[in-house]
């Protein structure tokens, strides 16, 4: 019996101690967590202040990766709202310093020896659907500037919805009860299908149409706001390795003509990530982009926005 007393009590200092390890030294266990909205389909649940795996997280009052903000700009400060998806957002592997909304911020800063505001409004997976209905649920916050950053299958992306909130491993609603809980989580997670998720992922009609209509709204909003509008497109890594395929090359050129009947500023990043040596060395999968990417991305971001405010 005292035998069964002593490995009893190995196993639950080992796990204490195992608990306290993964908090302390990983932070686990507290996790970015998200909320549904009827109409944004979700977003990062406000005031979250988390660090994992050496990463530090912020998410402000109005659910954007960027620390507690007044309604207007302080006096003297050019402030500029960035509204993209997980590209901009950085997830959890991109420190809050490090994202691209930041380090444009110090570098337009530094540039204009003025003090700047980026504002990071952003989630994984967002649309320009998804990102229309933040701005018209929450504004502009009184931006100069409003940026959008999209990347090539966001062009298809599906109209918005709240299914995978609490449901999909990657869009969790609560946090875990135990950091183990969450490693015994992600070993054993399945992907199981959520109801009514295959209604919306096999959306008909012309969704590159319905993007570019709503790419078109958040530039009325822009104007009605007496802010300019701008925009970003990043390639996927495979549409460099040779090219684009068909269907992605006929939404890029009707999205380039959208951009140039509407004058709108511009830089698709496919010609000029072609342009660097190794183009893995820009991605850190097929889609989201690697510290020297997004330092690649911000500072041509930078140079089109101080160029537009000269």
């Amino acid at each position: 019996m005292k035998i069964v007393l002593l490995c009893f009590g190995v196993i639950v200092v080992s796990l204490l101690i195992l608990e306290s390890g993964l908090r302390l030294f990983l932070g686990l266990g507290k996790r970015p967590i998200y909320i549904a909205d009827d109409e944004i389909g979700y977003l990062l649940a406000p005031n979250q202040n988390l660090r994992r795996l050496g990463k530090s997280t912020i998410i402000n009052q109005y659910s954007m990766r960027t620390e507690r903000i007044e309604n207007s700009p302080l006096k003297d400060t050019i402030r500029l709202f960035f509204i993209g998806d997980s590209i901009v957002n950085g997830a959890w592997w991109t420190d809050q310093k490090e994202t691209i909304s930041a380090l444009a911020q110090q570098q337009i800063a530094e540039k204009l020896s003025q003090k700047v505001e980026i504002l990071n409004a952003s989630a994984n997976s967002w649309g320009p659907r998804n990102q229309l209905a933040y701005l018209k649920q929450f504004g502009i916050f009184d931006s100069q500037i409003i940026l959008l950053i999209i990347n090539t299958d966001d062009l298809f992306a599906t109209n918005p919805t709240s299914l995978r909130v609490g449901k999909d491993i990657n869009y969790p609603d609560q946090q875990p009860i135990l950091a183990i809980e969450e490693i015994l989580e992600k070993v054993f997670y399945r992907n199981q299908d959520i109801p009514g998720m295959d209604k919306v992922m096999g959306e008909r009609g012309d969704r590159v149409g319905f993007n570019l209509e709503a790419i078109e709204k958040m530039k009325a909003i822009a104007t009605e706001n007496k802010s300019q509008f701008m925009m970003v497109l990043t390639p996927l890594k495979r549409e460099m390795n040779p090219e684009p395929k068909d269907y992605e090359k006929v939404a890029r050129k009707r999205l380039q003509e959208w951009v140039d009947s509407n004058n709108v500023p511009f830089i698709d990043f496919i010609s000029i990530f072609t342009k660097q040596e190794n183009i893995d060395d820009l991605y850190r999968d097929h889609i989201h982009l690697s510290p020297l990417g997004d330092q690649l991305v911000s500072q041509n971001i930078s140079e089109l926005i101080i160029k537009q405010m000269n």
